[in-house]
This record gives C-alpha cells, sequence and structure tokens, in this order.
C-alpha cells in the first residue's frame, strides 16, 4: 500500500500523508467513479471513527479470546443469530487502514463498575491487537497511524464511549489515556453528572463546571473529545471553550435524519472555526428519515397494544407481529449515507467530513454496506456524485487524522501546564 508521500512529494506537508489536490491528466479525467473510489482508497485507506468489536467480545466471549479466530467471523452468528460485521478479511476488502475501537460499556453501571469495565475493554482490546501483529498495530499518534498504514498494517485506537467510563474523575481520565484510550464520548444515551446526553431529559442544560473541566483536561492530554451522543446545548458549550478540534466518531446530519443523535446545522456551521469533524454513522435508523418515522410509528403501536392486552404477552406479541407485516420497514441505502454526507460538505465544508460506521454496535449497516467491507461502496457513490480523488481522500483519512494532528500540537503547546486537580471524593 502507498502513501500520498511517495506518490506526491511536492504536496506534502511534514509530518502528514499529503491529502491535496494534484492537476489531472487529460487520462485521468475520463475515470470512472470506480476508478476514482480506488484510487483514492488505495492513496488514503479508511479511518473509521467507531467499531464496537469490543463489546461483542465481552457478550459473547467474556474477553476470552484465545480460541477467537478474527480473521475470519462469518460464522458468529450460528448462537445469538447475529453475525458479527467485522474480521480482518473484511477490513481489508473494505480498505480500512485504521480503526478507533470503541471501549463502550453500558451506561446503565454504576460509575465505579464502569470504570473498571471500560479498563477490562481496553485489556481485551490491547490482547487482540497483540495476537495480530502482521495485520493490526496499536497507534496512540497520527505519526503511528501513518507508520501502520505503511507498513500495511491497521492502526488500531481506542475510544471510551461514555463519560461514565471516567467515574467523574479526571484522575481516571488521565489514566485512560495512559493506557491507549483516544477519545472520550463525552456521555451515551444518558446524562452523566456533568453533561447531557441527546436521548436523555436535560438536566444540567449543556456541560457543568466540572464537565468544561474534562473537556480542558482532554485538550491538555491531546485525547479527542467526542461529542456524538450529546445534546445540542453539550456541543455547543464544548465548542464554546475547545483549543482543539472535536470529533464526532459515529454520527449523522440532523436536517436529513431528525433523531437527536445527529448533529444540528447550527453545531456544523461552527465546525469550520473548531477544525471538527464529522464521522458519518452508518446505522440506517440515523440515516433514513423514513427509517426514524418508522420506527416512532411502530413504538406507538408496541404502547398501544401493551395496553390494549394488559396482562397477555403472547396476543400483544401476535398483534405486532401482524402489524410488522402489514406494515414493512423502510430500508436505508449507501445513497441515504452519502446525502448525509453531502449536507455536512454543503454546511461545514469537504474537510470536516469523516465516516464512522457503527458497525458491530447496531443490527446491520445500510443496504449495499451490511458489514466493514462495504466502504469502497459508498466511496464509489460519492465519486458518482462528483467528489474528487482528492475531496475522498480527505473523507477516508486526511480529515480525522488532521484532526488528531492538531489535539496533539495543542496538547504539545501546553506540555508546561500542570494536569488540573479536584479534590478527591
Amino acid at each position: 500500500m502507498k502513501l500520498l508521500s511517495s506518490l506526491r512529494p511536492n504536496t506534502l506537508v511534514p509530518g502528514t500523508l499529503a491529502f491535496a489536490a494534484m492537476a489531472l491528466a487529460p487520462a485521468a479525467l475520463a475515470q470512472t467513479p470506480e476508478q476514482v473510489a480506488e484510487a483514492a482508497l488505495e492513496a488514503a485507506p479508511v479511518f473509521d471513527g467507531h467499531n464496537d468489536v469490543p463489546i461483542q467480545l465481552r457478550a459473547r466471549l467474556q474477553n476470552m479470546i484465545a480460541d477467537f479466530d478474527f480473521v475470519d467471523t462469518t460464522d458468529t452468528g450460528a448462537e445469538d443469530g447475529r453475525t458479527m460485521h467485522t474480521d480482518l478479511t473484511r477490513l481489508r476488502e473494505g480498505k480500512v487502514g485504521a480503526q478507533f475501537w470503541s471501549v463502550y460499556v453500558s451506561p446503565a453501571m454504576e460509575e465505579p463498575e464502569a470504570v473498571q469495565a471500560t479498563i477490562e475493554q481496553i485489556d481485551v482490546t490491547r490482547r487482540l491487537i497483540d495476537r495480530y501483529p502482521d495485520d493490526l498495530a496499536l497507534a496512540l499518534t497520527a505519526d503511528d497511524v501513518e507508520r501502520a498504514v505503511r507498513e500495511g498494517r491497521i492502526a488500531s485506537l481506542m475510544g471510551m464511549e461514555g463519560g461514565h467510563s471516567i467515574g467523574s474523575s479526571l484522575a481516571v481520565l488521565r489514566q485512560m489515556y495512559a493506557i491507549g484510550a483516544r477519545y472520550l464520548t463525552l456521555t451515551h444515551s444518558r446524562n452523566t453528572p456533568w453533561a447531557d446526553s441527546a436521548t436523555d431529559d436535560p438536566e444540567h442544560g449543556g456541560l457543568t463546571d466540572f464537565g468544561r473541566q474534562v473537556v480542558r483536561e482532554m485538550n491538555r492530554l491531546g485525547m479527542l473529545v467526542d461529542l456524538s451522543h450529546v445534546s445540542e446545548a453539550t456541543m455547543a458549550d464544548v465548542l464554546d471553550i475547545a483549543s482543539a478540534p472535536v470529533i464526532f466518531s459515529h454520527s449523522g446530519a440532523r436536517a436529513i435524519n431528525g433523531h437527536a443523535r445527529n448533529v444540528p446545522d447550527s453545531i456544523l456551521r461552527r465546525l469550520p472555526e473548531n477544525g471538527g469533524v464529522v464521522m458519518v454513522v452508518g446505522l440506517p435508523g440515523y440515516l433514513s428519515e423514513d427509517m426514524r418515522q418508522w420506527n416512532a410509528r411502530r413504538q406507538a403501536e408496541r404502547a398501544r397494544l401493551e395496553s390494549l392486552w394488559q396482562g397477555q404477552p403472547d396476543s400483544a406479541a401476535a398483534a405486532l407481529e401482524a402489524w410488522d407485516a402489514a406494515n414493512p420497514a423502510p430500508t436505508a441505502t449507501i445513497a441515504d449515507m452519502a446525502d448525509h454526507i453531502d449536507h455536512v460538505r454543503q454546511v461545514a465544508g469537504i474537510d470536516h467530513i469523516g465516516i464512522g460506521g457503527d458497525y458491530d454496535g447496531m443490527p446491520t449497516g445500510p443496504q449495499g454496506m451490511e458489514d466493514v467491507s462495504g466502504y469502497p461502496a459508498l466511496f464509489v457513490e460519492l465519486a458518482r456524485r462528483g467528489y474528487s480523488q482528492a475531496d475522498l481522500e480527505k473523507i477516508a483519512m486526511g480529515n480525522v487524522l488532521r484532526a488528531m494532528r492538531q489535539a496533539e500540537a495543542v496538547a504539545a503547546a501546553q506540555a508546561d501546564m500542570d494536569p488540573i486537580e479536584t479534590p478527591a471524593s
């Protein structure tokens, strides 16, 4: 696998992959969308923001991975009916060059339990990386990512999904960084004691004073602040104080699908000043507005039937099954995902788009991208819509790598600052 630094020396910025446009020869202008996408992903393989393999290892294997075959997981649906979306073979097919592995634990856990479970998730992820040294490489910096891609290995980073994982402690946050976590999603589906979630009743009006300290300490460390799952007020509060680019590790555009998990235009318009990146999600319910509306109708119907058939769960289930048969679910497609990318480009610009599939954290990806092997099809669709090779290289890897490097630069500039201290509880 070649990097742009070996192909375009005149456009290389020292210490970075060179994701810059170059004059196209007449023959290049006649390239098919397939050729444009292939060339882009050869030069800049996908740097995906969110994959939930670690929680699959916990749920399926209790983190016992000695006999786990990550080369091929297509037989993993035998027991629970859902085959894993990810393995080394399909990551290669999907042209994935760098992956943020999500070290997720349930927000229903009490904070001390969540801290332990998160450490266990980091441990099993690092053990998985170590088991496949020819294919995976632990990456802690942007330079590490570039080095792994240059060696033909998949750069493997870790992001904590949910602020409950730090137990409301900056000391725990620092130690999570020390053992390898490189982003923190400030909330998951529930509020933390210091930040509001997008899918919980507002409690703090965004960030509390301690929440602001969390963001400042993350900037000091060089840990990316991830705003997927947080409320619009929390997003705005972070952008008010962040000194480094933020990411949305797996979110869509709310103007295309109105789910609260997606990013509103008010925030997209602020990203150019911050330098942040929306890594567009593949979860169908966040992509297709028709599917979001169908899900709401089905939830309402379930509630109605459970009220009608109180104490008779079999009758309620049979009635819901009949409703499902009469009201088939819409299908989300690659085109829907591309529509979100189009919108982020329109409002925030090409420099603020990435990819965050959410594979193995959802039932399936969109039609044609059901698992991690499907990323090339998305890039072909974008090429058909007129995205250039340089555009696609930015979306695939360039933008998030730039944001990561800028966060590291902010941390380096604050190297003489003491850690933020808070009283022990």
